[in-house]
């Protein structure tokens, strides 16, 4: 007795992606007609689209759609180790969500153009995530507001967007009182981007267990979150009759740059002086000695503005004042960049 032929299975979006050696959200971007893919791309998968005759599912493309996740993420900053660490974040939120992501980098810690903002948001996104500084800037948030977008900050507090960040007064707070503990008593501090809330609120978390202390000597420098920054600052703060035995950098980046200006000068990081960061990126333990520092979760917070902001998107109405805003937990992490201060000589 002849067996009934079992049916033969439709080629789909995987076939057609194996047979062009591309990706099936190219083919799904070819097929929807969306701007981003190239020339030779969009050719090479049409081209397999005819060899397997590949028809697409219009009812399952139709839902597909009618639930795709777009988002912009707009980022600028100095740090490269903090985007690093902010980007993972972000894109591995978004492939568990099967969201799809649009990049737009400013330059240099500014706002990318308005003509550039006007092309992401004709991308039909729903929604924009904002890197620091940029949440704190209102050029960029009010133009996202006149469309209407739901934003998530992370790094910073504001009243219009939802909120995710660290209680960096209290960290920085935390990581002074642990210098004075091991003794230091002249304490160098370099701050952060002064147009960014985190840097003065880590600047006061500095200045407050300073005056709790009552005996020791602040010495303060001016950076910008960059490494070139806390270069100048590095040199300005040990060029001194007496330096501090003690530098706290607002973030991993400067305090990198410090240690390097310490090696200049033939300084032995810890024995001669001791340097902390902030952050606890990638920076913090690929420098020698690896840096004792504030680990921010800065993939986390990424990820969790992330998670409200499609959230927010999905419901289409602003999520509860009270849901809005999210301060995660730091932690102080010690390596071989701090000791006790050495004898005075």
């Amino acid at each position: 007795m002849t067996q009934p032929s079992r049916r033969r299975r439709g080629v789909t979006i995987i076939d057609v992606a194996r047979h062009a050696g591309v990706s099936p959200m190219s083919v799904s971007r070819v097929i929807n007609g969306d701007g981003g893919v190239r020339d030779e791309t969009r050719a090479i998968v049409n081209a397999s689209i005819r060899a397997l005759n590949y028809t697409p599912n219009l009812m399952a493309r139709s839902l597909v759609t009618s639930r795709e996740i777009r988002i912009g993420v707009i980022y600028s900053n100095p740090s490269a180790a903090f985007m690093g660490d902010f980007l993972a974040g972000v894109f591995e939120e978004a492939s568990a969500r099967a969201a799809q992501l649009i990049l737009l980098k400013g330059q240099d810690g500014g706002v990318p153009d308005e003509a550039a903002v006007a092309g992401l948001i004709a991308a039909r996104i729903g929604g924009v995530i904002l890197a620091p500084p940029l949440g704190e800037m209102e050029r960029v948030r009010a133009m996202l507001g006149e469309a209407r977008l739901p934003v998530a900050v992370v790094g910073a507090t504001v009243a219009d967007a939802i909120s995710v960040g660290i209680d960096d007064h209290r960290a920085a707070r935390d990581m002074t009182r642990h210098l004075i503990a091991m003794g230091h008593r002249r304490i160098g501090f370099v701050v952060g981007n002064p147009e960014q809330q985190a840097s003065a609120a880590r600047l006061d978390g500095f200045r407050a267990a300073v005056a709790e202390a009552g005996d020791v000597e602040a010495r303060i420098a001016q950076g910008d979150f960059s490494y070139a920054s806390g270069l100048v600052a590095g040199e300005r703060l040990l060029d001194t009759a007496h330096p501090p035995s003690a530098i706290f950098a607002s973030n991993d980046d400067m305090a990198a740059a410090v240690v390097s200006v310490a090696h200049r000068r033939h300084l032995d990081v810890p024995g001669d002086l001791t340097v902390t960061g902030f952050d606890d990126t990638t920076a913090a333990i690929t420098l020698w000695p690896p840096l004792t520092t504030i680990r921010q979760p800065v993939q986390q917070l990424a990820a969790e503005a992330l998670q409200l902001l499609i959230r927010e998107m999905r419901t289409g109405q602003p999520l509860p004042a009270a849901e809005r805003s999210r301060v995660l937990d730091h932690v102080l992490v010690e390596r071989d960049s701090t000791a006790a201060p050495a004898p005075r000589s």
